[in-house]
Parts: structure tokens; C-alpha cells; sequence
């Protein structure tokens, strides 16, 4: 008597008994490990000319050269007083302050914690973020209290013929 129970009813290739019989065995683990690795890998060399860009543009920060910018004659500003301006392009918000009478400093108008506004205070000698309590010195633009952590970015200032002009700037270095 034939025992039922261990009859075999297909070939032994054929285990999911799947109509497509001659290609069900095309992407096993190994094949689709070296397919998930293949994919990886085209990323990556597909993306290096982007970051070789970005880090050109990175490296050349330094070194940009930007069109002078003329912010206020010296007689429009008076020793303690600041002025709004902007640089290097028409979006990007500067400040310029007169601390002495003949130091100027002007960094970006954007707090290095959140980009919110910097406001000087005059009375108390210190730039101020109203948005998390930041100060930052005006001497320095480095931070002094509240959340911030990196300086301002400086803005390179030239005196000349009675005018103070924008030149550059000075990105933070670590």
C-alpha cells in the first residue's frame, strides 16, 4: 500500500509551485544583498561631483571677493549709534556700530542660534537677541549670555574719504 501522507504531487524544483517556474529562484538573499549594494554604491559615486562643488564652494569662503558697499558717511554716524544695512546681498541684514572715534565693527544681523534679530543697546554696550535672551559683545561679536555658542559673522569694514564702506566677511572659524 502507497502512503499518501509522503507523496511528492510536483517535481522538487518546484517547492512554491509558482506558474513563473523558471525564474523564481532569480533574486535569492545573495542576489539581492549584491542588488541593495550595487544600489548603494551608484548613490554614492553619483552624488561625489555635488559634494565636490559644495566643498569647493566651502573652501573659497574665505577668499570671496565681494563689491565695496557703501553704508554711511562718518558724519551720519555718531559715536555710540548704529546703523542697519545690507550685506553681502539685499536680504542679508548687517549692523554697523560706532564704538570710539575711530572703531567701527559691523557683523550680520542674524543670531547664531536661531537667525532671529539682533538689536544693540546702546546703554548697556551689548548686542541683544530678544528671541532666547542671547547677548553677544559688540568688541568681538562673540556670545556672552543665553544659547548661543558661535560669534557673529564680522563684516570687514574700510574708512575712506569720509565714508565707511563694506568690504567683507569673516566667516567663524572654530
Amino acid at each position: 500500500m502507497t502512503d499518501r501522507k509522503n507523496h511528492i504531487p510536483f517535481d522538487e524544483d518546484n517547492y512554491t509551485h509558482n506558474i513563473e517556474r523558471n525564474n523564481e529562484r532569480m533574486l535569492d538573499r545573495r542576489g539581492f544583498m549584491k542588488t541593495l549594494v550595487g544600489a548603494a554604491g551608484l548613490f554614492a559615486i553619483s552624488s561625489l561631483p555635488w559634494g565636490t562643488i559644495a566643498a569647493k564652494e566651502l573652501m573659497g569662503l574665505s577668499k570671496k571677493e565681494y563689491s565695496h558697499k557703501k553704508i554711511a558717511s562718518l558724519k551720519a554716524v555718531a559715536v555710540g549709534d548704529s546703523v542697519d544695512f545690507s550685506f553681502p546681498g539685499e536680504h542679508d541684514s548687517a549692523l554697523l556700530i560706532r564704538l570710539s572715534e575711530t572703531r567701527f565693527v559691523a557683523y550680520q544681523n542674524a543670531c547664531t542660534h536661531l537667525r532671529c534679530p539682533v538689536f544693540w543697546k546702546k546703554e548697556e554696550d551689548k548686542m541683544i537677541c530678544p528671541c532666547h535672551h542671547g547677548e553677544f559683545s559688540a568688541k568681538t561679536g562673540k556670545p556672552v549670555a543665553g544659547p548661543p555658542r558661535r560669534p557673529l559673522p564680522q563684516i570687514q569694514l574700510k574708512v575712506e574719504n569720509g565714508f565707511i564702506y563694506a568690504t567683507g566677511v569673516k566667516r567663524y572659524e572654530a
